[in-house]
């Protein structure tokens, strides 16, 4: 899943247009607003991304985590880039805030009619679940039977930070064996689902 998968992270445009920007700015509510310095350095940083590769964009990721709320609108926007590399390393940004205050800006986002792909539609899933949304545990519970190892890996990763739980799932075992791992994810999600989403509504998330 190239580079942006490299974090254990799991973790440009600066905005599409001005007009998309106050729209985002406002999402969820009011952002802290950066300093002079830190918006320019924001701005630097955002330019950059998309010309970073491997441990450099996992670093920058986890430096836009960190700076956290005057980020916001700034990721918020990446979110959409059309460049998948760059909307999933916003993404993998923003959930490593665990803000649950995002989980209703990313959802009210204008994402594409048809939807992501597989890999951007994941890492929407994966980051909103850190962030609290439990409505996407189906979703990466779908990932862990995709091809791609690395992939795997971090639906897993995702859902054990979430849960707790791995039941028996090893990204790298046999398909039989995953399979059978998978079965009890889906009657985990089958039991425990109703209950973790009605928790979450609770909690505004």
């Amino acid at each position: 899943m190239k580079t942006i998968h490299l974090a254990p992270l799991v973790l440009a445009l600066i905005a599409s247009c001005s007009s998309t920007q106050q729209s985002l700015d406002h999402a969820g509510g009011d952002w802290l607003e950066p300093s002079p310095a830190l918006r320019q350095q924001i701005d630097a940083e955002a330019k950059r991304l998309p010309w970073t590769h491997g441990m450099e964009r996992v670093e920058l990721i986890h430096w836009f985590s960190r700076v956290g709320e005057p980020a916001y609108p700034t990721l918020l926007g990446m979110v959409l880039d059309p460049r998948k590399d760059v909307a999933c390393a916003a993404l993998a940004a923003l959930g490593a805030t665990r803000d649950a205050r995002l989980v209703e800006p990313l959802n009210t986002l204008p994402w594409p009619a048809a939807g992501p792909d597989v890999e951007l539609a994941l890492e929407r899933a994966r980051t909103l679940l850190r962030l609290g949304d439990w409505s996407m545990a189906p979703h990466l519970i779908g990932g862990l039977r995709d091809e791609r190892l690395m992939t795997r890996a971090l639906c897993i990763q995702a859902l054990q930070e979430a849960t707790g739980e791995r039941f028996g799932y090893d990204p790298r075992a046999e398909v039989a064996n995953r399979d059978e791992s998978i079965g009890r994810w889906h009657a985990w999600w089958n039991a425990r689902g109703a209950d973790n989403l009605s928790v979450a509504s609770r909690s505004g998330q």
